[in-house]
């Protein structure tokens, strides 16, 4: 019967940062000067958190999976994929190899050419 296969789990993207930007910019309205640094370099890091794509996210979120079942390398190998189906069950094969798809491409420091890359 069509409809019956394993359900899709799928992974949805929140963002609190906003939330939080406007109210570490509300407690930089009132701060004290002693307090302004702490609540700048807060309201630095909201902005850069905030800034980060979807794709980000779901790397970071399948990457902590993985070092917590302490995997290294690449996210999108068997093994990864692997450990990663095994820590959420409800996670399909097509939603995991996406994700460690997402993972691999904003590894920091992914898509940057090394030393052997710029010879040309």
């Amino acid at each position: 019967m069509f409809g019956l296969g394993k359900q899709e789990l799928n992974v949805l993207v929140l963002r609190d940062a906003d939330g939080i930007g406007d109210a570490v910019r509300a407690a930089l309205d009132t701060a004290t000067p002693e307090e302004r640094p702490g609540l700048e370099r807060a309201a630095a890091l909201v902005a850069e958190a905030a800034a980060a794509s979807d794709a980000e996210l779901r790397g970071r979120w399948v990457r902590g999976h993985l070092a917590a079942a302490g995997i290294e390398g690449p996210a999108d190998s068997i093994t990864a994929i692997k450990a990663l189906r095994q820590a959420e069950r409800g996670l399909s094969l097509i939603a995991a190899v996406d994700l460690a798809r997402d993972a691999e491409a904003t590894r920091p420091g992914a898509g940057k050419a090394g030393p052997a890359d710029q010879a040309g």
